[in-house]
């Protein structure tokens, strides 16, 4: 009964998103307790304690290490449906800092100094965050760049990520700089 119910959440979700969601049929076939608990990681952000705009940079910028399409997309197209702007995400995709805005060129360069282990870069910026959400806005950035990496990560290491495809943001295919952490 649970694994009907849970590979009803993959069928949904598949459905809403327009994502091959294999990878998680057979994580769910393999561990069912697995799943569950794999599942929960998305819940970890809280997406009231910073903006938007800086959760999907932060986001976006640990998905760009691990994938080159599927998961960026539908990475892009959650933080549409949470209200951020199109043109916002096509700058990210680009790292286009001056386009990004300033909130989300701020939790972009945390995630890519954080990516680096570039502590110089890091800590001014971290306390920047610190200084406009506080604590609990620096913890739903730095869950939002980990939590993003896990889903492709495991994709790959499952077998799932055979091929990159284009990115598109309102329809629209958009150029996408893909990051390499150190």
């Amino acid at each position: 009964m649970l694994r009907a119910l849970l590979k009803g959440q993959i069928d949904k979700m598949e459905r809403t998103w327009g994502y091959d969601a294999a990878y998680l049929r057979h994580l769910l076939n393999a561990s069912p307790p697995s799943f569950v608990r794999f599942g929960l990681v998305s819940q970890m952000v809280d997406r009231k304690a910073a903006p938007a705009e800086a959760l999907a940079a932060a986001g976006i910028a640990g998905t760009l290490v691990e994938d080159c399409g599927p998961c960026t997309q539908i990475s892009v197209d959650m933080a549409a449906a949470g209200g951020v702007k199109p043109t916002v995400l096509r700058a990210i995709l680009a790292g286009d800092e001056a386009a990004m805005g300033e909130t989300a060129a701020l939790a972009w360069r945390f995630a890519n100094a954080s990516l680096a282990r570039d502590m110089a870069a890091c800590d001014p910026l971290r306390d920047e965050i610190v200084r406009r959400w506080g604590d609990k806005g620096l913890v739903a950035i730095g869950l939002a760049l980990t939590t993003a990496r896990m889903y492709p990560t495991l994709k790959y290491a499952l077998g799932y990520g055979k091929a990159c495809s284009r990115v598109t943001v309102a329809g629209i295919a958009t150029p996408v700089v893909h990051l390499i952490a150190a």
